[in-house]
């Protein structure tokens, strides 16, 4: 049963790694800041910051895999379609990954910004796998 799932647990092993990514990203970035102190970052710095775009783009993947990931959890136990289960977990890692990349590169306070976009698919795929596996469940 669980070979039909094989590219979503790929996805997922995607979405983790970038995640871990980031961390190392913002570590790596805290690490080199004058006047490091473990844990503390200075409320002061704002998007010019890539210090603080590497903070908010590590933060922002944790608060939006708990769903993606719970939700693809039960999809596969509860033998929801692995086609679609497929395309939803690739179409949120691949996003997921363009919004970390324009949250590097770009500093911007306009919201929304060309990385909003990706955001917002990613969003809607949550969205999107919470409704339909909903009513599959129903």
């Amino acid at each position: 049963m669980l070979d039909h799932y094989q590219l979503v647990f790929l996805g997922l092993w995607l979405i983790l790694s970038t995640i871990v990514v980031q961390a190392v990203v913002l570590i790596r970035s805290h690490r080199r800041q004058k006047g490091y102190k473990v844990g503390v970052m200075d409320p002061s710095l704002g998007q010019d910051s890539f210090l603080f775009r590497s903070y908010r783009t590590f933060w922002n993947s944790l608060e939006n895999i708990v769903p993606m990931f719970g939700m693809s959890i039960i999809a596969i136990l509860c033998g929801y379609s692995a086609y679609k289960l497929t395309l939803i977990v690739w179409i949120y890692a691949l996003t997921r990954i363009i919004h970390m990349l324009l949250y590097y590169v770009i500093a911007t306070e306009k919201n929304p910004s060309i990385r909003s976009i990706f955001y917002i698919i990613g969003f809607f795929a949550n969205v999107f796998l919470m409704v339909d596996l909903g009513l599959f469940l129903i």
